[in-house]
């Protein structure tokens, strides 16, 4: 046995109510108007949630990278460090001694270290870039979700007074304003 239950508001009713006790023919039309866009406008409410998640999935992913980057400039900026203090070892030296042997090859060995950890620095930041701009777009379409979601539920109030007042001019309001919301609708599924 199923706990779930279907709460109605009291614009659902108006419009159930307006819909089957209504000898205009309009009326019923204006019902499957509204019932399709419902649908619709679920599809752009979920589409929307979906888009933010993804853009704030990718815009953590880019921090985490930044992060990554930060410590690998770190740990480059260490190696410079010890390769400079090779160098004044070196340079203090005696050009003879076993010290100054062992400072060079430190250097040249700092030098080889360094490349690679600032190749993955870069990398790592190139990776946040790309991170940062897949979530921006993913951003830029949440919005058109959402406005696509708001558009349709503006239109679907509109018809529920439209059936109530049984106005004409209200109907070509409410049947505007939801091409409106599907154009919007379209735009977001294209990434427009």
């Amino acid at each position: 046995m199923s706990d779930e239950f279907e709460v109605h508001g009291p614009h659902d009713h108006a419009v159930e109510h307006a819909g089957a006790h209504s000898s205009d023919p309009s009326a019923s039309r204006i019902a499957v108007m509204t019932a399709i866009l419902a649908s619709i406008g679920a599809i752009a409410s979920y589409q929307s949630g979906a888009n933010e998640n993804l853009a704030l999935f990718y815009k953590n992913e880019a921090a985490i990278r930044k992060t990554e980057a930060s410590d690998q400039w770190a740990y480059y900026q260490a190696k410079g460090e010890k390769q400079n203090l090779a160098e004044l070892g070196a340079a203090l030296s005696d050009p003879a001694s076993a010290g100054h042997t062992k400072f060079v090859a430190d250097v040249k060995r700092y030098i080889a270290e360094k490349e690679p950890i600032r190749a993955k620095a870069e990398g790592l930041e190139n990776d946040a870039k790309k991170d940062n701009d897949v979530s921006e777009s993913l951003q830029h379409q949440h919005h058109r979700w959402a406005q696509a979601t708001t558009l349709i539920q503006i239109s679907i109030a509109l018809a529920a007074i439209t059936l109530l007042t049984k106005k004409k001019w209200l109907q070509k309001m409410t049947a505007g304003l939801a091409l409106i919301g599907m154009g919007v609708f379209v735009a977001a599924w294209l990434g427009v």
